[in-house]
């Protein structure tokens, strides 16, 4: 288990209460059964405590908590027959973005989602689910076949944004940005996205233009990062934590300000500390969100979509 910074003396007692049970273990006449069970039950009000109001940046930490569920898991784990469709037809493909088709419940679905990997080698190759133009082209292609065929599109976002360097720039980074923003306000076929860790920028705004929006918990969507927003108004990447309040980036907020529709409840110690059951709640929203849009026309669906975005900002967090 990987503890992020306030989880500290969290990891001091579970550690201890580890500690004993190995002790026990090695030596079978040492009984430790009620001290472990006395460690286990103070850890367990302190993960309470921890979890029960966290600030902004606390919820930004755990949307990047490295053992969170990722993108190819949800996909591995709740989708059948996944096909994975490679390459944007122009000029390479992205392995940041995981796109193809598949049945969800028996539905068949397009699905397109960024991975940022697990280990040093998989972010490398994944580019730490930061997509260059190539990427947004690749999606804008699988939306294209979805539209034909007249299949859902289910997105999956999870990147702190989309690469900056200067390779994606000179290949249009911000038009493909764009245009596969407009493709997501043009298709004629149901749009659901789901932010499962960090949604950053426009980069995710790319993926989850979409008629329903789900937000996990604690994960995080946000027009920048704390750390570059603090970086632009302060000059000081350590004031990430008065960026993360000012920026109302928590699912809470954005529920609030009816930027997204629901939120996904996440177990106690967030998406980490119980993967299946995590993933069990996505598909449940996954399946729930598309049911509300079954049987509605192309017309409906595009309007319906657009206005869900003209809307955005008509509400403040005081009214």
């Amino acid at each position: 288990m990987n503890y992020l910074e306030f989880e500290k003396p969290l990891a001091e007692i579970e550690g201890k209460a580890t500690e004993l049970r190995a002790m026990a273990a090695a030596n079978p006449e040492t009984d430790v059964a009620k001290e472990a069970a006395a460690l286990d039950q103070k850890a367990q009000k302190l993960l309470v405590d921890l979890y029960k109001n966290l600030s902004p940046w606390r919820k930004c930490q755990v949307a990047r908590h490295p053992d969170r569920p990722h993108c190819k898991e949800y996909v591995d784990t709740l989708f059948d027959e996944f096909t994975s469709l490679a390459g944007d037809r122009g000029f390479a493909e992205d392995e940041a973005v995981i796109g193809g088709l598949a049945r969800l419940n028996g539905r068949a679905v397009v699905v397109i989602g960024q991975e940022k990997g697990h280990d040093t080698q998989s972010r490398l190759r994944r580019n730490f689910g930061m997509a260059r133009p190539e990427g947004y082209r690749k999606a804008i292609r699988l939306m294209d076949v979805a539209h034909r065929f007249g299949l859902p599109v289910i997105t999956l976002v999870d990147t702190p944004g989309a690469y900056p360097g200067k390779g994606a720039e000179e290949r249009g980074q911000a038009e493909a940005i764009a245009r596969c923003t407009q493709k997501c306000l043009s298709l004629g076929v149901p749009l659901v996205s789901v932010i499962i860790g960090e949604g950053g920028s426009g980069g995710a705004v790319a993926f989850a233009t979409a008629n329903r929006i789900a937000m996990l918990e604690h994960s995080v969507y946000s027009v920048i990062s704390p750390e570059g927003c603090a970086s632009i108004l302060w000059k000081d990447a350590e004031k990430m934590r008065e960026a993360a309040e000012a920026l109302r980036l928590t699912a809470q907020d954005l529920k609030k300000l009816d930027v997204i529709d629901r939120i996904i409840p996440e177990p106690l110690g967030g998406a980490q500390r119980d993967r299946d059951a995590m993933i069990k709640g996505v598909g449940a929203a996954l399946n729930a969100m598309l049911d509300e849009l079954d049987g509605k026309d192309a017309a409906t669906l595009k309007h319906e979509r657009r206005q869900k975005f003209l809307n955005m900002g008509a509400k403040g967090l005081s009214a």
